[in-house]
This record gives structure tokens, C-alpha cells and sequence, in this order.
């Protein structure tokens, strides 16, 4: 497969039941999509839209778990867009996983506004002018905001994008909250934070969270307790493992 595309190696996701190319060079895929695309409550018959799909990860992962539900990405980078639709075809998911080119501010037309059931996003991490950016352009293109796309303008786009009652779902830095909630209540209801922490030990701060509210509810903001990702010794616990390696979901509250 990676021989049809140039720059790409051929990995796998969920311990191999998914095919997975992405660019050898700039930004390579970790565990973040995997945890997103699980803490989406799709069912078979509806619609996800990924913002920013990049190659694919957390499209293929939530194609996989939930196998009737139809999944349309949108990215701003051609070549990423290319490799998602080729990593779709080799796993036989091309007919209901499909990724358009586009950006927040000028999406395909074919992307209705209040068209999708649930609606996920990993968007970069880092604002702009903020830290040192990666040399790599591809890299900083994932992982730095844009500044006619920040974070605030990413948020717009994904409650947009949403049907009434539907989700949003989000993976950010943990130190990034207060900005999400800025965002996101008064927009959404039954909004839910879920941390990823690195261990057990009940000193180290979660670096990620995932966070999830629904257009149009009235509920309030809940925290829960989230899920611990490694053991001691360093290995991913049960609860981690039964994400990345055997696809399954996240239960983050009360939208199903």
C-alpha cells in the first residue's frame, strides 16, 4: 500500500486491525486520535464529521468500532487528504469514510452546517506565538494554531457543524481547559471532562483531557474520573489497552 504514495511508511492502528499510512517525516500519529474516536457515541446510521482528519486515525478507529456509521473528514493539507482516502480504500471502508480538502473558514460546500450527528476534533495544541514551533511545516501545521484559525474559531466551526441534541467531542491539553469552557458553555450542555492521567499515582497532572458536551443541552459541567494510562512499570493499563488495542469505547456521560 505505502508504495502507491510517496513519504509515507505503513503502520497500524488498534494492534493491527487497521491499515494505517501516514507521512515518515513531521507529524506521526500517537495515541490522541484513538482516545477521541472512542469517546464518540456514534451509532450505526449516523453521521461524524473529523475536523482536521489528518490521515485518518481517529475516522478509521471510529469506522471500525461502530461499523454502520459514516464518517466524512476535512483537512487543509492535500497530501493528508490523499493518504486518508487511500488508508479508507485498504481497509475496505471507502463507501461510508470519506475525507474532503478545506479549512475552517472556507469548508467544501458539500459540508452543511447542522448536518452531523456528532462532530470530533483534535485541534493543534499550541497558540499561535506561544512556545517554540516545530521546524518541521507539516508538523507545525498539525500541532500550532493558525491565527485566522484559532482555538475559539475552531470550537465555532465544530458547534456549527452540529445537528440539535448532537455531540461535540474534543482531545486538548489539559492547561487548555478554562479556554475550551470559554467556548463551549452556554453552546453546549451536559458538557463532560474526562483527563487521561499519565499513572496512578495521584500527584502527576493529567496532559490530556477529552471533553464532550451536547448542542442545545441544558445539563451542567461534570468532571469524572477519567482513566489511567500506564502502570507502573510503564506498560498501558487494562482500561487504556481495551482503547488502543482492542478498539473500544469510552463511556464519558450522559449523551448516548
Amino acid at each position: 500500500m505505502a508504495g502507491e504514495l510517496d513519504g509515507v511508511t505503513e503502520d497500524a492502528l488498534l494492534d493491527g486491525k487497521i491499515r494505517f499510512m501516514q507521512p515518515a517525516s513531521g507529524y506521526r500519529v500517537g495515541i490522541d486520535p484513538v482516545f477521541l474516536a472512542a469517546a464518540v457515541p456514534a451509532r450505526n446510521g449516523e453521521r461524524v464529521l473529523d475536523v482536521g482528519a489528518g490521515a485518518g486515525a481517529a475516522a478509521l478507529c471510529l469506522a471500525a468500532r461502530v461499523p454502520g456509521v459514516r464518517v466524512v473528514g476535512l483537512d487543509s493539507e492535500r497530501t493528508m487528504v490523499r493518504i486518508a482516502a487511500a488508508n479508507a480504500k485498504a481497509n475496505g471502508m471507502a463507501e461510508r469514510v470519506e475525507f474532503f480538502l478545506g479549512n475552517l473558514l472556507a469548508p467544501p460546500i458539500r459540508l452543511t452546517p447542522a448536518s452531523f450527528d456528532h462532530v470530533m476534533a483534535n485541534p493543534p495544541f499550541m497558540p499561535e506565538g506561544r512556545g517554540n514551533p516545530p521546524p518541521d511545516p507539516a508538523k507545525a501545521t498539525a500541532t500550532v494554531e493558525d491565527a485566522a484559525a484559532d482555538l475559539e474559531q475552531w470550537l465555532r466551526f465544530c458547534l456549527l457543524m452540529v445537528r440539535p441534541k448532537g455531540t461535540v467531542t474534543l482531545i486538548h491539553r489539559a492547561d487548555r481547559l478554562p479556554e475550551l469552557l470559554a467556548g463551549l458553555v452556554g453552546r453546549l450542555g451536559d458538557i463532560c471532562i474526562f483527563p487521561l492521567w499519565p499513572n496512578g499515582d495521584g500527584q502527576t497532572p493529567a496532559k490530556r483531557i477529552l471533553i464532550r458536551g451536547r448542542r442545545s443541552g441544558g445539563g451542567p459541567v461534570s468532571i469524572v474520573p477519567g482513566l489511567v494510562l500506564h502502570e507502573p512499570g510503564g506498560a498501558y493499563t487494562a482500561a487504556a489497552d481495551r482503547v488502543l488495542r482492542q478498539g473500544g469505547a469510552l463511556g464519558l456521560g450522559s449523551p448516548s
